[in-house]
Protein backbone atom coordinates (compact mmCIF):
# COMPACT_ATOMS: atom_id res chain seq x y z
CA UNK A 1 0.00 0.00 0.00
CA UNK A 2 1.34 3.44 -0.91
CA UNK A 3 2.27 5.51 2.12
CA UNK A 4 0.69 8.99 2.28
CA UNK A 5 2.99 11.94 1.52
CA UNK A 6 4.34 13.43 4.72
CA UNK A 7 5.75 16.67 3.24
CA UNK A 8 5.83 18.32 -0.18
CA UNK A 9 9.13 19.32 -1.72
CA UNK A 10 10.28 22.89 -2.42
CA UNK A 11 9.55 22.70 -6.14
CA UNK A 12 5.95 21.63 -5.56
CA UNK A 13 5.37 24.43 -3.05
CA UNK A 14 6.93 26.98 -5.43
CA UNK A 15 4.57 25.84 -8.19
CA UNK A 16 1.68 26.22 -5.76
CA UNK A 17 2.66 29.86 -5.21
CA UNK A 18 2.88 30.39 -8.94
CA UNK A 19 -0.51 28.73 -9.45
CA UNK A 20 1.17 26.25 -11.80
CA UNK A 21 -0.14 23.04 -10.24
CA UNK A 22 -3.06 21.13 -11.78
CA UNK A 23 -6.28 21.93 -9.97
CA UNK A 24 -6.79 18.58 -8.13
CA UNK A 25 -3.18 18.53 -6.92
CA UNK A 26 -3.26 22.23 -5.99
CA UNK A 27 -6.27 21.64 -3.79
CA UNK A 28 -4.60 18.71 -2.05
CA UNK A 29 -1.38 20.64 -1.45
CA UNK A 30 -3.23 23.69 -0.11
CA UNK A 31 -5.20 21.53 2.33
CA UNK A 32 -2.03 19.79 3.46
CA UNK A 33 -0.17 23.07 3.98
CA UNK A 34 -3.02 24.42 6.11
CA UNK A 35 -2.49 21.55 8.57
CA UNK A 36 1.28 20.93 8.29
CA UNK A 37 3.46 23.41 10.15
CA UNK A 38 6.69 22.35 8.46
CA UNK A 39 5.35 22.70 4.92
CA UNK A 40 3.70 26.00 5.87
CA UNK A 41 7.00 27.39 7.16
CA UNK A 42 8.74 26.30 3.97
CA UNK A 43 6.02 27.90 1.86
CA UNK A 44 6.29 31.08 3.91
CA UNK A 45 10.02 31.07 3.30
CA UNK A 46 9.45 30.79 -0.44
CA UNK A 47 6.78 33.45 -0.31
CA UNK A 48 9.13 35.69 1.63
CA UNK A 49 11.75 35.88 -1.12
CA UNK A 50 12.33 39.39 -2.53
CA UNK A 51 10.34 38.94 -5.74
CA UNK A 52 7.26 37.90 -3.79
CA UNK A 53 7.53 40.64 -1.21
CA UNK A 54 7.65 43.23 -3.96
CA UNK A 55 4.34 41.90 -5.27
CA UNK A 56 2.34 41.33 -2.12
CA UNK A 57 3.83 42.40 1.17
CA UNK A 58 6.92 44.58 0.95
CA UNK A 59 5.90 46.58 4.00
CA UNK A 60 6.47 43.62 6.30
CA UNK A 61 10.22 43.99 5.74
CA UNK A 62 10.08 47.07 7.93
CA UNK A 63 8.65 44.95 10.73
CA UNK A 64 11.47 42.47 10.33
CA UNK A 65 13.98 45.32 10.27
CA UNK A 66 12.78 46.67 13.60
CA UNK A 67 11.13 43.75 15.44
CA UNK A 68 11.56 45.36 18.89
CA UNK A 69 8.79 47.82 18.06
CA UNK A 70 6.37 44.90 17.81
CA UNK A 71 7.45 42.73 20.74
CA UNK A 72 5.57 42.58 24.01
CA UNK A 73 7.10 44.76 26.72
CA UNK A 74 4.28 44.35 29.20
CA UNK A 75 2.92 47.87 28.64
CA UNK A 76 1.63 47.74 25.12
CA UNK A 77 3.40 48.28 21.82
CA UNK A 78 4.30 51.43 19.89
CA UNK A 79 4.83 51.78 16.20
CA UNK A 80 7.66 53.65 14.44
CA UNK A 81 5.73 56.91 14.68
CA UNK A 82 5.25 56.45 18.42
CA UNK A 83 1.57 55.53 18.29
CA UNK A 84 0.23 53.59 21.24
CA UNK A 85 -2.10 50.62 20.91
CA UNK A 86 -0.19 48.74 18.19
CA UNK A 87 -0.81 44.98 18.66
CA UNK A 88 2.03 43.33 20.53
CA UNK A 89 3.45 39.88 19.91
CA UNK A 90 5.20 37.46 22.15
CA UNK A 91 8.93 37.29 21.56
CA UNK A 92 8.62 33.55 21.05
CA UNK A 93 6.58 33.96 17.86
CA UNK A 94 8.16 32.34 14.83
CA UNK A 95 9.05 34.12 11.62
CA UNK A 96 5.69 33.33 10.08
CA UNK A 97 4.05 36.00 12.27
CA UNK A 98 5.47 38.62 9.92
CA UNK A 99 3.69 37.07 6.97
CA UNK A 100 0.42 36.85 8.90
CA UNK A 101 0.83 40.42 10.08
CA UNK A 102 0.91 41.71 6.53
CA UNK A 103 -0.60 45.11 7.14
CA UNK A 104 0.92 46.52 3.97
CA UNK A 105 -2.20 45.54 2.06
CA UNK A 106 -4.27 47.93 4.23
CA UNK A 107 -5.10 51.35 2.87
CA UNK A 108 -4.12 54.40 4.94
CA UNK A 109 -6.68 55.51 7.50
CA UNK A 110 -7.49 59.09 8.48
CA UNK A 111 -7.65 57.90 12.09
CA UNK A 112 -4.17 57.65 13.57
CA UNK A 113 -5.37 55.13 16.14
CA UNK A 114 -6.14 52.61 13.39
CA UNK A 115 -3.75 50.23 11.70
CA UNK A 116 -5.32 51.01 8.35
CA UNK A 117 -8.43 50.62 6.28
CA UNK A 118 -9.77 47.61 4.40
CA UNK A 119 -12.62 48.57 2.13
CA UNK A 120 -15.22 50.19 4.34
CA UNK A 121 -13.73 48.80 7.55
CA UNK A 122 -11.29 50.59 9.84
CA UNK A 123 -8.85 48.02 11.26
CA UNK A 124 -8.00 48.35 14.94
CA UNK A 125 -5.92 45.27 15.77
CA UNK A 126 -5.02 41.66 15.04
CA UNK A 127 -7.12 39.34 17.19
CA UNK A 128 -6.13 35.90 15.89
CA UNK A 129 -4.52 33.82 13.20
CA UNK A 130 -4.54 30.29 11.86
CA UNK A 131 -3.41 28.12 9.00
CA UNK A 132 -5.64 29.90 6.49
CA UNK A 133 -5.17 33.52 7.51
CA UNK A 134 -5.32 36.28 10.07
CA UNK A 135 -8.35 37.72 11.89
CA UNK A 136 -8.57 41.49 12.39
CA UNK A 137 -10.87 43.58 14.53
CA UNK A 138 -12.54 46.25 12.41
CA UNK A 139 -15.07 49.02 12.74
CA UNK A 140 -17.77 49.76 10.19
CA UNK A 141 -18.51 53.46 10.43
CA UNK A 142 -21.70 53.44 8.38
CA UNK A 143 -23.42 51.04 10.77
CA UNK A 144 -21.32 51.95 13.82
CA UNK A 145 -20.51 48.36 14.64
CA UNK A 146 -17.43 46.29 15.26
CA UNK A 147 -16.69 43.34 13.01
CA UNK A 148 -14.18 40.52 12.72
CA UNK A 149 -12.41 40.45 9.35
CA UNK A 150 -10.80 37.17 8.35
CA UNK A 151 -8.12 37.74 5.72
CA UNK A 152 -6.53 35.00 3.65
CA UNK A 153 -2.87 34.55 4.54
CA UNK A 154 -0.53 36.24 2.03
CA UNK A 155 1.34 33.04 1.26
CA UNK A 156 -1.95 31.44 0.14
CA UNK A 157 -3.35 34.46 -1.69
CA UNK A 158 -1.48 33.55 -4.90
CA UNK A 159 -2.98 30.04 -4.96
CA UNK A 160 -6.19 29.68 -6.92
CA UNK A 161 -7.06 26.56 -4.93
CA UNK A 162 -6.65 28.35 -1.60
CA UNK A 163 -8.79 31.24 -2.84
CA UNK A 164 -11.51 28.80 -3.85
CA UNK A 165 -11.41 27.10 -0.49
CA UNK A 166 -11.59 30.46 1.27
CA UNK A 167 -14.57 31.50 -0.83
CA UNK A 168 -16.16 28.13 -0.17
CA UNK A 169 -15.94 28.76 3.58
CA UNK A 170 -17.87 32.01 3.17
CA UNK A 171 -20.48 30.43 0.91
CA UNK A 172 -20.95 27.42 3.19
CA UNK A 173 -21.35 29.52 6.33
CA UNK A 174 -23.60 32.13 4.69
CA UNK A 175 -25.95 29.34 3.61
CA UNK A 176 -26.61 28.41 7.24
CA UNK A 177 -28.86 30.76 9.18
CA UNK A 178 -28.85 29.70 12.80
CA UNK A 179 -28.02 31.43 16.11
CA UNK A 180 -25.42 28.72 16.77
CA UNK A 181 -23.49 29.26 13.54
CA UNK A 182 -21.24 32.30 13.10
CA UNK A 183 -22.87 34.56 10.50
CA UNK A 184 -21.17 36.14 7.48
CA UNK A 185 -21.82 39.85 6.82
CA UNK A 186 -19.83 40.19 3.60
CA UNK A 187 -17.15 38.53 1.48
CA UNK A 188 -14.55 39.97 -0.91
CA UNK A 189 -13.22 36.99 -2.82
CA UNK A 190 -11.51 39.02 -5.58
CA UNK A 191 -9.52 41.40 -3.36
CA UNK A 192 -5.71 41.34 -3.39
CA UNK A 193 -5.98 39.43 -0.14
CA UNK A 194 -9.50 37.92 -0.03
CA UNK A 195 -11.42 38.50 3.16
CA UNK A 196 -14.75 37.80 4.76
CA UNK A 197 -16.54 39.82 7.44
CA UNK A 198 -18.21 38.34 10.51
CA UNK A 199 -19.82 39.80 13.63
CA UNK A 200 -17.34 40.76 16.32
CA UNK A 201 -18.31 38.78 19.40
CA UNK A 202 -16.58 38.84 22.77
CA UNK A 203 -15.89 35.14 23.14
CA UNK A 204 -13.37 32.41 23.67
CA UNK A 205 -13.05 29.04 22.01
CA UNK A 206 -14.04 25.87 23.79
CA UNK A 207 -10.41 24.78 23.48
CA UNK A 208 -9.31 27.87 25.41
CA UNK A 209 -11.89 27.08 28.10
CA UNK A 210 -10.65 23.50 28.38
CA UNK A 211 -7.02 24.61 28.51
CA UNK A 212 -7.81 27.03 31.32
CA UNK A 213 -10.40 25.09 33.29
CA UNK A 214 -10.04 21.40 32.45
CA UNK A 215 -13.12 19.15 32.47
CA UNK A 216 -16.47 20.94 32.57
CA UNK A 217 -19.40 20.15 34.83
CA UNK A 218 -22.30 18.11 33.52
CA UNK A 219 -24.61 21.09 32.95
CA UNK A 220 -22.03 22.90 30.80
CA UNK A 221 -21.27 19.73 28.84
CA UNK A 222 -24.94 19.28 28.03
CA UNK A 223 -25.58 22.98 27.29
CA UNK A 224 -22.61 23.37 24.96
CA UNK A 225 -23.24 20.00 23.35
CA UNK A 226 -26.89 20.64 22.54
CA UNK A 227 -26.18 24.09 21.05
CA UNK A 228 -23.32 22.73 18.92
CA UNK A 229 -25.62 19.94 17.77
CA UNK A 230 -28.27 22.52 16.84
CA UNK A 231 -25.74 24.37 14.69
CA UNK A 232 -24.71 21.14 13.00
CA UNK A 233 -28.36 20.25 12.38
CA UNK A 234 -28.84 23.56 10.55
CA UNK A 235 -25.73 22.92 8.41
CA UNK A 236 -26.78 19.36 7.63
CA UNK A 237 -30.22 20.62 6.58
CA UNK A 238 -28.39 22.63 3.89
CA UNK A 239 -26.55 19.51 2.72
CA UNK A 240 -23.26 20.61 4.30
CA UNK A 241 -20.84 18.52 6.33
CA UNK A 242 -18.56 20.60 8.56
CA UNK A 243 -15.72 18.00 8.57
CA UNK A 244 -13.69 19.83 11.23
CA UNK A 245 -15.80 19.90 14.40
CA UNK A 246 -13.38 20.45 17.29
CA UNK A 247 -13.15 22.61 20.44
CA UNK A 248 -11.12 25.28 18.61
CA UNK A 249 -14.01 25.77 16.16
CA UNK A 250 -16.68 26.11 18.87
CA UNK A 251 -16.94 29.66 20.24
CA UNK A 252 -18.40 30.46 23.67
CA UNK A 253 -19.85 33.94 23.96
CA UNK A 254 -18.84 35.60 27.22
CA UNK A 255 -21.86 37.85 27.84
CA UNK A 256 -24.51 35.15 27.33
CA UNK A 257 -24.52 31.37 27.35
CA UNK A 258 -24.44 31.08 23.58
CA UNK A 259 -22.39 28.64 21.54
CA UNK A 260 -21.45 29.20 17.89
CA UNK A 261 -19.86 26.95 15.30
CA UNK A 262 -17.26 28.57 13.09
CA UNK A 263 -14.68 27.76 10.41
CA UNK A 264 -16.56 25.87 7.74
CA UNK A 265 -13.40 25.96 5.61
CA UNK A 266 -13.42 22.17 5.19
CA UNK A 267 -17.17 21.98 4.54
CA UNK A 268 -18.23 20.12 1.45
CA UNK A 269 -21.57 19.90 -0.29
CA UNK A 270 -22.53 16.25 0.04
CA UNK A 271 -23.57 16.05 -3.60
CA UNK A 272 -20.56 17.97 -5.03
CA UNK A 273 -18.63 15.28 -6.88
CA UNK A 274 -15.82 17.67 -7.82
CA UNK A 275 -14.97 18.41 -4.21
CA UNK A 276 -15.93 15.19 -2.42
CA UNK A 277 -13.07 12.86 -3.25
CA UNK A 278 -12.01 9.67 -1.54
CA UNK A 279 -8.41 9.17 -0.51
CA UNK A 280 -8.04 12.73 0.86
CA UNK A 281 -7.66 13.13 4.62
CA UNK A 282 -9.06 16.49 5.70
CA UNK A 283 -9.73 17.66 9.23
CA UNK A 284 -8.04 17.76 12.62
CA UNK A 285 -6.66 14.29 13.45
CA UNK A 286 -7.71 14.01 17.11
CA UNK A 287 -11.34 14.77 16.30
CA UNK A 288 -11.69 12.94 12.98
CA UNK A 289 -14.18 10.17 12.38
CA UNK A 290 -12.95 6.69 11.37
CA UNK A 291 -14.17 7.25 7.82
CA UNK A 292 -12.19 10.51 7.65
CA UNK A 293 -9.12 8.73 9.02
CA UNK A 294 -9.49 6.14 6.26
CA UNK A 295 -9.80 8.82 3.59
CA UNK A 296 -13.29 7.57 2.69
CA UNK A 297 -16.28 9.62 1.60
CA UNK A 298 -18.14 11.12 4.56
CA UNK A 299 -21.65 12.32 5.33
CA UNK A 300 -23.31 14.10 8.25
CA UNK A 301 -22.63 11.15 10.57
CA UNK A 302 -18.93 11.97 10.45
CA UNK A 303 -19.70 15.27 12.19
CA UNK A 304 -21.64 13.33 14.85
CA UNK A 305 -18.55 11.26 15.68
CA UNK A 306 -16.51 14.46 15.95
CA UNK A 307 -19.18 15.95 18.21
CA UNK A 308 -18.89 12.84 20.38
CA UNK A 309 -15.14 13.45 20.60
CA UNK A 310 -15.84 17.04 21.68
CA UNK A 311 -18.25 15.83 24.37
CA UNK A 312 -15.59 13.38 25.56
CA UNK A 313 -13.06 16.21 25.76
CA UNK A 314 -15.47 18.34 27.79
CA UNK A 315 -16.04 15.45 30.22
CA UNK A 316 -12.37 14.54 30.65
CA UNK A 317 -10.35 17.58 29.61
CA UNK A 318 -8.63 15.71 26.77
CA UNK A 319 -9.52 14.18 23.39
CA UNK A 320 -10.52 10.52 23.27
CA UNK A 321 -7.74 9.40 20.93
CA UNK A 322 -4.16 10.44 21.63
CA UNK A 323 -0.77 9.31 20.35
CA UNK A 324 2.68 10.74 19.75
CA UNK A 325 2.23 10.95 15.96
CA UNK A 326 -0.59 11.84 13.60
CA UNK A 327 -0.58 8.34 12.14
CA UNK A 328 -0.78 6.92 15.67
CA UNK A 329 -3.86 9.04 16.36
CA UNK A 330 -5.50 7.95 13.09
CA UNK A 331 -4.82 4.31 13.88
CA UNK A 332 -6.38 4.63 17.33
CA UNK A 333 -9.46 6.28 15.83
CA UNK A 334 -9.88 3.41 13.40
CA UNK A 335 -9.03 0.48 15.66
CA UNK A 336 -9.36 1.19 19.38
CA UNK A 337 -11.96 2.32 21.87
CA UNK A 338 -11.31 5.34 24.09
CA UNK A 339 -10.67 4.96 27.79
CA UNK A 340 -13.97 4.94 29.73
CA UNK A 341 -14.94 8.44 30.76
CA UNK A 342 -15.82 7.51 34.33
CA UNK A 343 -12.35 6.10 34.90
CA UNK A 344 -11.03 9.61 34.27
CA UNK A 345 -13.85 11.67 35.77
CA UNK A 346 -16.14 9.86 38.21
CA UNK A 347 -18.45 12.91 38.38
CA UNK A 348 -19.82 12.15 34.92
CA UNK A 349 -23.05 10.14 35.17
CA UNK A 350 -23.25 6.72 33.61
CA UNK A 351 -25.99 7.74 31.16
CA UNK A 352 -23.93 10.61 29.73
CA UNK A 353 -20.98 8.29 29.17
CA UNK A 354 -23.27 5.95 27.22
CA UNK A 355 -24.46 8.80 24.99
CA UNK A 356 -20.86 9.78 24.20
CA UNK A 357 -19.82 6.19 23.49
CA UNK A 358 -22.82 5.79 21.20
CA UNK A 359 -21.62 8.78 19.15
CA UNK A 360 -18.10 7.30 19.07
CA UNK A 361 -19.25 4.08 17.41
CA UNK A 362 -16.83 3.05 14.65
CA UNK A 363 -19.64 2.31 12.21
CA UNK A 364 -21.75 5.32 11.14
CA UNK A 365 -24.87 3.12 11.24
CA UNK A 366 -24.40 2.53 14.98
CA UNK A 367 -24.32 6.22 15.93
CA UNK A 368 -27.27 8.39 16.88
CA UNK A 369 -29.04 9.09 13.62
CA UNK A 370 -28.94 12.89 13.36
CA UNK A 371 -27.73 16.09 14.97
CA UNK A 372 -31.36 17.05 15.58
CA UNK A 373 -31.89 13.88 17.60
CA UNK A 374 -28.73 14.57 19.60
CA UNK A 375 -29.82 18.15 20.37
CA UNK A 376 -33.24 16.96 21.55
CA UNK A 377 -31.73 14.21 23.68
CA UNK A 378 -29.19 16.49 25.34
CA UNK A 379 -31.87 19.13 25.96
CA UNK A 380 -34.03 16.58 27.78
CA UNK A 381 -31.03 15.38 29.79
CA UNK A 382 -30.19 18.98 30.74
CA UNK A 383 -33.77 19.53 31.93
CA UNK A 384 -33.44 16.44 34.13
CA UNK A 385 -30.13 17.61 35.61
CA UNK A 386 -31.64 21.02 36.40
CA UNK A 387 -34.88 19.56 37.84
CA UNK A 388 -34.20 15.91 38.71
CA UNK A 389 -37.42 15.43 40.67
CA UNK A 390 -39.70 17.02 38.08
CA UNK A 391 -38.16 15.77 34.81
CA UNK A 392 -37.21 12.17 34.14
CA UNK A 393 -34.33 11.10 31.96
CA UNK A 394 -35.47 10.29 28.42
CA UNK A 395 -35.76 6.69 27.29
CA UNK A 396 -34.46 5.89 23.82
CA UNK A 397 -34.46 2.77 21.73
CA UNK A 398 -30.74 2.05 21.97
CA UNK A 399 -30.32 2.51 25.73
CA UNK A 400 -32.15 3.09 28.98
CA UNK A 401 -30.61 6.28 30.21
CA UNK A 402 -31.28 6.15 33.98
CA UNK A 403 -27.94 6.01 35.73
CA UNK A 404 -26.91 2.46 36.50
CA UNK A 405 -24.66 3.70 39.28
CA UNK A 406 -27.64 5.42 40.95
CA UNK A 407 -29.63 2.22 40.59
CA UNK A 408 -26.81 0.36 42.29
CA UNK A 409 -26.85 2.87 45.16
CA UNK A 410 -30.64 2.58 45.51
CA UNK A 411 -30.38 -1.20 45.54
CA UNK A 412 -27.60 -1.37 48.11
CA UNK A 413 -30.05 -1.21 51.08
CA UNK A 414 -32.24 -3.90 49.59
CA UNK A 415 -29.21 -6.08 48.94
CA UNK A 416 -28.15 -5.78 52.58
CA UNK A 417 -31.67 -6.72 53.70
CA UNK A 418 -31.70 -9.75 51.41
CA UNK A 419 -28.31 -10.79 52.72
CA UNK A 420 -29.64 -10.75 56.26
CA UNK A 421 -32.67 -12.83 55.18
CA UNK A 422 -30.47 -15.48 53.61
CA UNK A 423 -28.10 -15.61 56.57
CA UNK A 424 -31.00 -16.26 58.97
CA UNK A 425 -32.46 -18.78 56.56
CA UNK A 426 -29.14 -20.60 56.33
CA UNK A 427 -28.81 -20.74 60.12
CA UNK A 428 -32.32 -22.13 60.45
CA UNK A 429 -31.69 -24.80 57.84
CA UNK A 430 -28.44 -25.78 59.56
CA UNK A 431 -30.24 -26.09 62.92
CA UNK A 432 -32.90 -28.27 61.34
CA UNK A 433 -30.28 -30.56 59.82
CA UNK A 434 -28.54 -30.94 63.18
CA UNK A 435 -31.77 -31.80 64.96
CA UNK A 436 -32.84 -34.19 62.25
CA UNK A 437 -29.59 -36.16 62.14
CA UNK A 438 -28.52 -36.13 65.80
CA UNK A 439 -31.65 -37.59 67.37
CA UNK A 440 -33.92 -40.59 66.61
CA UNK A 441 -36.94 -39.95 64.45
CA UNK A 442 -39.17 -42.57 66.26
CA UNK A 443 -40.58 -42.65 69.74
CA UNK A 444 -38.54 -44.60 72.33
CA UNK A 445 -39.76 -48.21 72.78
CA UNK A 446 -41.31 -48.64 76.24
CA UNK A 447 -39.35 -50.77 78.69
CA UNK A 448 -40.17 -54.47 78.77
CA UNK A 449 -42.11 -55.71 81.75
CA UNK A 450 -39.88 -56.08 84.75
CA UNK A 451 -37.24 -53.59 83.47
CA UNK A 452 -36.69 -50.52 85.61
CA UNK A 453 -37.84 -47.20 84.27
CA UNK A 454 -35.06 -44.61 84.03
CA UNK A 455 -35.17 -41.86 86.55
CA UNK A 456 -36.89 -38.77 85.19
CA UNK A 457 -33.89 -36.72 86.11
CA UNK A 458 -31.75 -38.64 83.55
CA UNK A 459 -34.03 -37.62 80.65
CA UNK A 460 -33.55 -34.15 79.03
CA UNK A 461 -37.04 -32.78 78.25
CA UNK A 462 -35.67 -31.28 75.00
CA UNK A 463 -34.89 -34.79 73.77
CA UNK A 464 -38.36 -36.03 74.24
CA UNK A 465 -39.87 -36.99 70.85
CA UNK A 466 -42.84 -34.72 71.18
CA UNK A 467 -40.63 -31.74 72.09
CA UNK A 468 -38.23 -32.49 69.22
CA UNK A 469 -41.07 -32.74 66.71
CA UNK A 470 -42.43 -29.40 67.86
CA UNK A 471 -39.05 -27.73 67.35
CA UNK A 472 -38.77 -29.18 63.86
CA UNK A 473 -42.25 -27.96 62.95
CA UNK A 474 -41.44 -24.46 64.22
CA UNK A 475 -38.16 -24.42 62.27
CA UNK A 476 -39.93 -25.49 59.08
CA UNK A 477 -42.47 -22.71 59.50
CA UNK A 478 -39.67 -20.18 60.07
CA UNK A 479 -37.87 -21.36 56.93
CA UNK A 480 -41.05 -21.05 54.85
CA UNK A 481 -41.66 -17.51 56.14
CA UNK A 482 -38.08 -16.39 55.47
CA UNK A 483 -38.18 -17.91 52.01
CA UNK A 484 -41.42 -16.08 51.24
CA UNK A 485 -39.93 -12.77 52.51
CA UNK A 486 -36.83 -13.23 50.40
CA UNK A 487 -38.84 -13.99 47.25
CA UNK A 488 -41.01 -10.94 47.84
CA UNK A 489 -37.92 -8.70 48.25
CA UNK A 490 -36.38 -10.09 45.08
CA UNK A 491 -39.50 -9.21 43.16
Amino acid sequence: MTQPITHYDRDCLQRLLEDALPEPLAGDVAEHVAECGECRRQLESLAGEPQWWSQACSGVKEILGEPAAYLSDGSGGRDKQGRDGVPTYDSGSDDSFATDFAVDFLEPSDDSAMLGRLGEYEILEVIGRGGMGVVLKGHQRELNRYVAVKVLAPYLALSAAARKRFAREAQATAAVVNPHVMAIHAVAATAKLPYLVMPFVACESLQQRLDRQGPLDVKDVLRIGLQAASGLAAAHAQGLVHRDVKPANILLETSVERVMLTDFGLARAVDDATLTRTGIIAGTPQYMSPEQANGDAVDHRSDLFSLGSVLYAMCTGRPPFRAETTFGVLRRIRETSPRPIREINADIPDWLERIVLKLLSKSPEDRIASATEIATLLEQCLAHVQQPTAVELPKVGWALLPDRSEARKAGSGKSAQLTRHWLVLGAAVLAAIVLATAWPKTKPIPNSPGEPTPEPSTLNPLLDWNATQTELDDTAATIEQLDADAKRDLE
